[in-house]
């Protein structure tokens, strides 16, 4: 399972950065140096097999980026992005009943606190990825799509819940699955692929503003996964709104550069 999971993120990442080692045809050649901060929102759950019922946890996201321009083929620009980001993900369970309500306990008599369970997870998280842009480069608006891969490092974790095992309920929950609730993350390093969009408005003398949006598949899972394990599965879902600056540091001498 291993070996087809990486051997799916090596031909991800080759037809990624295809159009930058391709040599058939060479486009204007570039040497743009930009560098940066971001800063974002993150909704992440983990795919549980068997199944955990879930909504989407928020988290937030920062780091360092950099980006290098290498070349405009037609009317396409060729980057390559790389962040250094923490970020906070995990999962928030959906406790409800066989008809869909809410789960309390027994001597919660007045229906205040219905069952609740989160993990927030802390990362480290670099993607890696490459892009393609069309619009202005240096003054004015541009689209752009990226992709590539990411890994994290697992850095801490916290839970909230007000879960008493052994508590009992007015009305059991319809999901039995509750083994994810007391295991610590036994995996420590994730990966998988990050793919998204955006625009960017660029002022020359002042820098780059980008706004993006971007899914995260993960092809890790946090818990083993074992024949002798509970869960078959459970690899991460994000889904990331960020904001980010980028100054110049190197920038191609080309007085048709727009």
């Amino acid at each position: 399972m291993k070996s087809e999971k990486l051997k799916y993120l090596l031909s991800f990442c080759l037809l990624a950065f295809l159009p930058f080692i391709a040599k058939a045809q060479v486009g204007e050649y570039r040497t743009d140096l930009a560098i940066g901060g971001s800063a974002g929102y993150v909704m992440s759950n983990v795919g549980f097999v068997p199944d955990v019922p879930q909504k989407m946890l928020g988290g937030v996201t920062a780091g360092f980026s950099v980006r290098y321009t290498c070349e405009k083929y037609f009317s396409s620009i060729c980057s390559i992005v790389g962040e250094v980001n923490i970020t906070q993900a995990g999962w928030k369970e959906d406790i409800l009943d066989a008809d869909s309500n809410p789960v309390y306990y027994a001597d919660d008599v007045n229906k205040t606190s219905p069952l609740s369970y989160e993990r927030r997870i802390t990362y480290l998280q670099i993607p890696f990825m490459a892009r393609l842009g069309w619009g202005r480069e240096r003054k004015g608006f541009q689209a752009f799509i990226q992709a590539g891969p990411q890994i994290g490092v697992y850095l801490g974790e916290s839970t909230k819940t007000n879960v008493l095992l052994g508590h009992g309920t007015a009305n059991q929950r319809a999901s039995q699955v509750v083994a994810q609730d007391t295991l610590a993350v036994q995996n420590k390093f994730d990966y998988g692929i990050a793919a998204g969009g955006g625009i960017e408005l660029s002022f020359p003398k002042v820098g780059h503003f980008i706004l993006e949006g971007r899914y995260y598949y993960g092809l890790g899972n946090i818990f083993k996964n074992s024949k002798s394990d509970y869960f078959g599965k459970s690899n991460y879902g994000q889904i990331v709104i960020k904001a980010t600056y980028l100054f110049d540091i190197v920038r191609t001498r080309n007085p048709k550069i727009k």
